[in-house]
């Protein structure tokens, strides 16, 4: 057992005196319990993409075919990553920032880590906030977006396609696809007011910015102190979503129409598993839904006892997240199953990804539903839970992050650590205030395909090879054996090593050829908003070379580049009778510099008696093959002309 440090006291207030400078700070903190620990990881790997998104993807490649590729990314690439970044936090006790005094060199990785969850939280608490207003708006008799007799819905609002013409199926799926439903009138044109592009931002929603606020001041609560707070919160937050879920399921199971959705849902094609974007798309909501490569893993993996099980932690929080976003895929299904029953349509012309599936879709059946204010209320209680039960971890992740590495100054005492905390919140609410104008959708969306891509495959594919082969597998694999009692298996070294960052690099590849143009809907993003989108992708992406070229300039890489770019004294012109000022009498340097040593071979060039670079020239030239105490060709610095010198050292 290693000794306890101040690190090692499970509370988040008090001081504690530092053991260099003997100055009273604050203490880092532990997981009151290996169940809080769980608990916190189930909460940041279930959120809202494995309601919104996954049942999207499934029967969007394939339906039940899609589990064959998603499961082969979750055992070669996701649960990989989670347990390398689960092992590798909870060795060093470190956040994802100063964990890389591994390797200095690759400190980079840590900030883009924070970099892609501080995007992520800018944009996920305006979701939240959405989660709020129709959580509010369902404590009504009759739900807002279940007819359209209020005074904001649009001319082509209606509430039911049959109503139209009764008699003709085909028409009625055409009034459907022209027309714009009840609900999403409600979702378009009163909750986000939403213009008709990105190029149109207009005003302040005053609405979303009210529950945008108070979204942050739940999140500001709850991580007051940090993960004392948090470790207690996720015992709600992480467990009673899954009670709404079945009580969701089960009302939707009751529903006509109920088996159509679950048939639809689960029925494979095995013909997408031969589209390449289907592997491309399971392995973008393996991190998507398993939060890897963004930081929180290793962060929440710091908070650990130095011997914690996190291998057996790495094996059942993606169990749990996959079983969950399958679980989920029936609450969905069965739902929309029951509104193409009623509207007398196919499953696939009401199925709906993302916010339409939340926000549109799903509030469409509720209200369809006997007692549909509670189904509602419900609905909408469960998704700001999800919501926040990532939330918090995410935005817990950048506020230690950065403690971690500036410690003396945010953990010095409670109140710098809490004013931090207040600064970050307010600075994040102040952030995602343009995405809830008119026209903040547009930027929403942007900002969210963007950084769900590119950024995380990246970083997944360089911690891979820096921890791996930089740091070197033995290495860490030794490690981990100090954790656990024993060194991984062959299976994590064959996918560390080799099958998970092949298979990021892989993706990388295909997600570059099948790249198209961003846009949401019908709606194509302009030109300055497409350069717009590559650079967020590259903000975090940029941060990795970024770092490692200001570490290496900065400790010596400098001076190096300097001498090496200094000319070799062979330099000059070829002809003797061309050798003039300060190339005069150069030439049997040329030749010196060019010997190897008979021994070992060595390039002597820059090795010989007396040669500096940074001064220039040599004190005394001397090719020792004769022992007789006379230098070999008798050339001396003061036989050298002046302005070779000079010139030399001016270089």
């Amino acid at each position: 057992m290693m000794e306890k440090t101040p690190q090692d006291v499970a509370t988040a207030e008090g001081g504690v005196a530092d053991s260099e400078t003997g100055k009273e700070g604050m203490k880092r903190g532990n997981w009151g319990g290996k169940l809080e620990f769980i608990l916190t990881c189930v909460g940041y790997a279930v959120g809202l993409g494995n309601v919104w998104r996954f049942p999207y993807l499934a029967f969007k490649n394939g339906g039940g075919a899609f589990l064959i590729p998603y499961w082969i990314m979750q055992l070669f690439v996701g649960m990989p990553l989670f347990f390398m970044e689960l092992s590798f936090g909870q060795f060093a006790s470190l956040g994802p920032i100063t964990v890389w005094k591994v390797n200095p060199l690759f400190k980079g990785l840590g900030y883009s880590m924070v970099i892609v969850s501080g995007l992520i939280g800018v944009y996920y608490n305006v979701i939240i906030g959405w989660c709020f207003f129709y959580f509010f708006s369902s404590m009504q008799g009759t739900l807002p977006w279940s007819h359209c007799n209020n005074e904001w819905n649009s001319p082509n609002c209606i509430v039911d396609s049959r109503v139209a013409n009764n008699s003709n199926a085909t028409l009625n799926i055409t009034m459907y696809n022209t027309t714009i439903s009840a609900s999403e009138d409600y979702f378009l044109n009163y909750v986000l007011k939403m213009s008709d592009g990105l190029e149109n931002m207009g005003g302040l929603n005053w609405r979303l910015s009210l529950c945008l606020l108070l979204a942050w001041f739940v999140v500001f609560g709850v991580l007051i102190k940090g993960i004392k707070s948090l470790g207690k919160v996720v015992y709600f937050t992480a467990t009673f979503p899954y009670l709404l879920l079945t009580a969701l399921l089960i009302r939707g199971a009751t529903l006509d129409g109920a088996s159509d959705g679950i048939k639809f849902y689960l029925t494979p094609d095995w013909s997408r598993l031969a589209d390449s974007e289907v592997w491309s798309d399971a392995a973008t909501q393996v991190f998507y839904s398993l939060s890897a490569c963004s930081g929180g893993l290793v962060l929440m993996a710091s908070f650990n006892k130095f011997d914690n099980n996190c291998l057996r932690d790495a094996l059942i929080v993606p169990l749990v997240d996959c079983l969950t976003s399958f679980f989920s895929g029936f609450v969905v299904f069965t739902v929309l199953g029951f509104m193409a029953y009623n509207k007398q349509v196919s499953v696939a012309d009401v199925a709906a990804g993302g916010p339409g599936l939340a926000f549109v879709a799903y509030p469409e059946a509720l209200a369809s539903m006997p007692a549909p204010t509670v189904w509602a209320i419900l609905f909408f209680f469960m998704m700001v839970i999800i919501g926040f039960s990532s939330q918090f971890s995410i935005i817990e992740t950048i506020i230690s992050s950065i403690s971690d590495e500036y410690d003396w100054i945010l953990r010095k005492s409670f109140r710098n650590s809490t004013l931090f905390r207040v600064s970050l919140c307010v600075a994040f609410y102040l952030m995602a205030l343009p995405m809830t104008t008119n026209g903040g959708m547009y930027l929403l969306e942007l900002v969210d395909s963007t950084v769900s891509g590119f950024p995380l495959l990246f970083v997944g594919l360089l911690e891979c090879m820096a921890i791996n082969y930089a740091y070197g597998y033995s290495r860490f694999s030794e490690d981990i054996s100090m954790m656990l009692g024993k060194r991984p298996s062959i299976y994590w070294r064959f996918c560390w090593c080799f099958m998970t960052p092949a298979m990021l690099f892989t993706v990388i590849v295909f997600k570059s050829i099948q790249y198209k143009p961003l846009k949401y809907g019908d709606y194509v993003y302009p030109d300055w908003a497409q350069a717009l989108s590559w650079l967020v992708a590259l903000f975090p992406i940029g941060a990795i070379p970024g770092w490692f070229l200001f570490y290496f300039l900065r400790n010596g890489g400098w001076d190096l580049m300097k001498q090496l770019s200094i000319p070799l004294p062979g330099w000059g012109p070829a002809l003797e009778q061309n050798r003039k000022f300060r190339y005069a009498g150069t030439r049997e340097l040329a030749q010196i510099a060019i010997q190897k040593d008979a021994d070992d071979e060595r390039d002597v060039s820059r090795e010989m008696d007396g040669y500096d670079p940074k001064t220039g020239g040599q004190e005394r030239l001397r090719f020792d093959k004769k022992d007789d105490g006379q230098d070999n060709l008798g050339y001396t610095k003061e036989d050298e002309p002046p302005s070779y010198q000079e010139t030399f050292t001016k270089m």
